[in-house]
């Protein structure tokens, strides 16, 4: 059995997805039985477990072969990242408690960066989780090409899309969720003893410039890419309803000067096999369904 947790996202979809396409075991859990219906449906048990409550989590992560552990997107993060720090030690309490036969952690591009930013969070679950007695791989995946799904309706209004990464014409390292997915389940179903991190982008980096041209093909029309000011992003973020948008301007930062990076040389670094132009596909075929 393999315990998948986000599994109503994106990257906790595909991991079960992948699972299911292998004929493997999956326990979908969800934080309501409602959410679970649909799992249910495709031949996954369900339990409702909640990142807060440890008990729970140990009833979910029960006599699993794998467990699949990411942490839910937060924009809005306090200083100190309290909510993670809890949300870290229910897992990790579970972990220890249930002591599956692998464990693989959706990290992130940068988990390693010395400088505070949003994506310090993932560090924090890097470092607590590490000395498991179980063997963990955390697998740091890049900038998600799914991000670009709020840029679509934008470009097909306007023919413009607002960039924070910057410059537009710097390449930055964008994986698909699909195949985000498709690794971590492979990687769940290794026999592996030891610890690792493994990397992941797409088949080539990507710059802005680039997704602007690539909804242009799609939509047909012109749609230009345009640099947001950086000294606009607080008072925009905001007006969106941030109550601490430092760690996320932070976190662009590092993205744009160049400190959230692979810790890896080219070399060994995963390349994912979904293009952008594959991944926008995609995207514009939800919105129209």
């Amino acid at each position: 059995m393999f315990a998948v947790l986000g599994i109503t996202g994106k990257v906790g979809g595909a991991v079960a997805r992948s699972l299911l396409v292998a004929g493997q075991p999956v326990r979908a859990i969800v934080r309501s039985q409602e959410k679970g219906y649909g799992w249910a449906e495709r031949g996954c048990e369900v339990c409702v477990a909640d990142l807060d409550d440890q008990e729970s989590l140990v009833t979910a992560f029960h006599a699993s072969r794998g467990v699949f552990i990411m942490l839910p997107s937060n924009f809005d993060q306090a200083d100190g990242f309290p909510e993670t720090i809890s949300m870290v030690k229910s897992i990790r309490h579970a972990l220890e408690a249930t002591r599956p036969q692998r464990v693989v952690c959706l990290s992130t591009i940068g988990a390693q960066a010395t400088q505070s930013n949003l994506l310090s969070k993932l560090g924090i679950m890097e470092r607590s989780l590490s000395v498991l007695p179980v063997p963990v791989t955390f697998l740091r995946a890049a900038w998600f090409m799914e991000n670009a799904a709020r840029d679509i309706q934008t470009a097909m209004t306007t023919g413009t899309i607002a960039s924070f990464l910057q410059p537009l014409d710097k390449p930055v390292p964008m994986v698909s969720t699909e195949d985000i997915g498709q690794v971590a389940a492979e990687l769940l179903q290794r026999d592996e003893a030891a610890r690792r991190v493994v990397e992941l982008e797409g088949p080539h980096r990507v710059t802005p410039a680039e997704v602007a041209i690539a909804l242009s093909k799609l939509l047909a029309r012109p749609v230009r890419a345009e640099a947001v000011p950086r000294q606009a992003w607080a008072d925009l973020f905001r007006s969106q309803g941030a109550s601490n948008p430092d760690p996320r301007i932070r976190m662009l930062d590092g993205f744009n000067e160049g400190w959230i990076e692979f810790d890896s040389g080219e070399s060994a670094i995963r390349k994912g096999s979904i293009t952008i132009d594959q991944a926008l596909k995609r995207l514009m075929q939800r919105i129209s369904q």
